[in-house]
């Protein structure tokens, strides 16, 4: 069995081994995966926070030892809650631009240090100070720090997100787990009776005449809900779905409100 920690700014995660294949999910700075199958050029991994899996080019392949993983699995790591931010090899000229959602290992706040495997990291902003204790609020905030995110399939960042990669990620943001793909999110959670029962930071899911889940966002107040379709974007939602105001018709059909927190 082996490991590796991402300490690329985004990696493709790939249905199949091919750079034309369909992109089921991306690896940020920091993650850490362990690699169940290998060959020439690939590697299918699973991410540890997620259990999400899919094909790597071996190119990116950053190895790091079994002590090094149970470390990082016992450690509560930092999750970077700014959109952007830049770090730097301890020795290295080249600066990495790194996103929201990234994870920075053994960061330490005095000196702004951290470590991927045995090297050292430098970064040159500081973690974000939100000033918010309710979780609720701290949701809305970042599922707005996304706002106007073009959609991307596959996406998990700031510079192309899907719908269950924003809620995810929104969610990670706030210090909660829960899986990558909406057909999984739907699990988790308490099922609420009625719209009108939902709070800020609850979500909501949509999906097809057979019943399938196919879309989820996150409500806010006032009937509105933050979701990724197109972009980013705030739309009104009643028990029949979500209305989008620009096209003047119902895109989502309401299939069940959880409550996640």
């Amino acid at each position: 069995m082996s490991y590796g920690i991402a300490d690329l700014s985004i990696t493709p995660m790939r249905r199949e081994r091919s750079e034309r294949s369909e992109m089921v999910s991306q690896m940020l700075f920091g993650e850490v995966y362990e690699v169940l199958e290998t060959d020439e050029k690939w590697l299918y991994i699973r991410l540890l926070h997620d259990n999400c899996e899919g094909w790597v080019e071996k190119k990116v392949f950053r190895e790091v030892d079994e002590a090094y993983v149970q470390n990082y699995k016992a450690s509560d790591q930092l999750i970077m809650g700014e959109v952007f931010n830049l770090v730097m090899k301890k020795g290295d000229w080249e600066n990495r631009l790194i996103v929201a959602g990234s994870v920075l290992p053994f960061y330490d706040a005095y000196t702004k240090r951290m470590f991927l495997g045995d090297e050292e990291y430098v970064v040159l902003g500081g973690p974000r100070e939100v000033g918010i204790e309710s979780v609720r609020d701290l949701l809305i905030q970042y599922a707005l720090m996304y706002f106007n995110a073009p959609y991307l399939w596959g996406g998990r960042t700031p510079k192309g997100i899907d719908c269950s990669g924003f809620v995810q990620m929104v969610y990670r943001l706030a210090g909660i787990t829960i899986p990558r793909e909406a057909e999984k999110q739907v699990n988790e959670g308490q099922t609420l009776s009625f719209l009108e029962e939902a709070q800020p930071g609850d979500l909501a899911f949509f999906g097809d005449t057979s019943g399938c889940i196919t879309h989820v966002g996150i409500l806010w107040e006032q009937g509105r809900i933050i979701h990724a379709s197109g972009r980013v974007r705030i739309d009104k939602i009643d028990h029949h779905g979500i209305f989008n105001e620009d096209i003047k018709r119902y895109t989502h059909t309401l299939k069940v409100v959880k409550e996640m927190i």
